[in-house]
């Protein structure tokens, strides 16, 4: 029976010539840090994703705020706050 490891679509003999490549390009020591660097960026995201699942949801739960009157007209406001005519004495 051929038993195929169903990564990417390789087989268990192309795995293992990826991986021993990966570990002669790369070096020992730095494939932990790639690996680090790849699980953080994972854990940012799903975090990230999460937040703006989670605003979404409360948007929709939240109620509709009440609709804001209509503005006021300009010739609607009382004399006092409108603007003064500019009266410039003469010399």
């Amino acid at each position: 029976m051929n038993t195929s490891l169903a990564v990417l679509g390789l087989s268990g003999g192309e795995l293992v010539i990826v991986l021993v490549a990966i570990l002669i390009l790369f070096g020992a020591k730095r494939i932990p840090e790639f690996a680090k660097g790849l699980g953080q960026g994972i854990r940012e995201f799903k975090k990230a994703s999460s937040e703006v699942t989670g605003e979404i949801h409360n948007a929709m739960n939240q109620e509709p705020p009440p609709p804001n009157p209509a503005p006021m007209a300009k010739s609607a406001m009382p004399p006092e706050t409108a603007a003064p005519s500019s009266t410039v004495p003469k010399s």
